[in-house]
């Protein structure tokens, strides 16, 4: 990434997984809403092995556009570890991460950049706001309910006031995380980030979670079970924490 001495710079991990239908929609919204920022920007798009086409239409815009890169990753599946990989291959002083799948609105990047001065991380909260979830099922919406009360106690024992720690969509500066190492498998980063991460300043900006607009959803039940490995480890290392003070 190229940037003048004073210019901030932010890098966008986008994790794909067959997402040939989304794809392409997807980079020209993502380009067109950072283009009304002042920062540096790339976009990386960390593909665990589509068979789709998805890889090929990024190349293709990589070819157009140089902040665009494409990371494919072999034999190695995982939403978390996909946004550890492309984090890990870039230098910039805010990091980002979205899914691909259109479900994330690409327009609201402006805004949660706009807050990155007063703030370590700003997350896009689907819980802000009454609406987030317009359009889920009940089953879902319970589901999500539970897990973010789960992950709320973990955030509450950081005096951090947090509303959506289960987001997939979210920035961080850089130096928060800098030296650490996270769980890789499963997809709640943020949660990991949140409660491990050295955060002392959070902001979230609501949005509405959209409907997928192509391609299949990646949850599964071995998601879930990962997903309550974390909240045990992290639960662990807290009370660890807590009576060595």
């Amino acid at each position: 990434m190229s940037a003048g001495l004073s210019e901030k710079t932010f890098a966008l991990v986008i994790p794909t997984l067959n997402e040939a239908g989304n794809v392409d929609s997807l980079i020209g919204q993502v380009t067109h809403s950072l283009s009304r920022t002042q920062y540096a920007y790339e976009i990386i798009v960390v593909d665990d092995g589509s068979t789709d086409g998805t890889q090929e239409r990024v190349r293709s815009w990589s070819l157009k556009d140089p902040r665009i890169r494409l990371i494919s990753r072999s034999g190695e599946r995982g939403l978390a570890g996909a946004v550890l990989c492309g984090w890990n291959q870039c230098r910039a002083d805010l990091l980002g991460v979205m899914d691909a799948d259109l479900q994330h609105p690409p327009e609201l990047l402006p805004q949660l950049l706009a807050q990155s001065e007063r703030a370590d991380i700003i997350i896009a909260s689907r819980y802000a706001h009454s609406n987030g979830t317009d359009g889920w099922n009940p089953l879902r919406v319970c589901i999500s309910k539970l897990s973010t009360l789960a992950a709320g106690r973990l955030i509450s024992r950081k005096h951090l006031h947090v509303t959506d720690p289960m987001s997939g969509f979210f920035i961080v500066r850089s130096s928060c995380i800098e030296g650490l190492a996270f769980q890789t498998t499963g997809f709640k980063l943020l949660l990991e980030i949140l409660v491990r991460g050295r955060i002392s300043r959070a902001t979230e900006v609501p949005y509405r979670f959209g409907l997928r607009q192509a391609g299949r959803s990646k949850a599964s039940a071995a998601v879930a079970f990962q997903y309550l490995r974390l909240l045990s480890r992290l639960s662990s290392e807290l009370a660890s924490q807590s009576g060595q003070q």
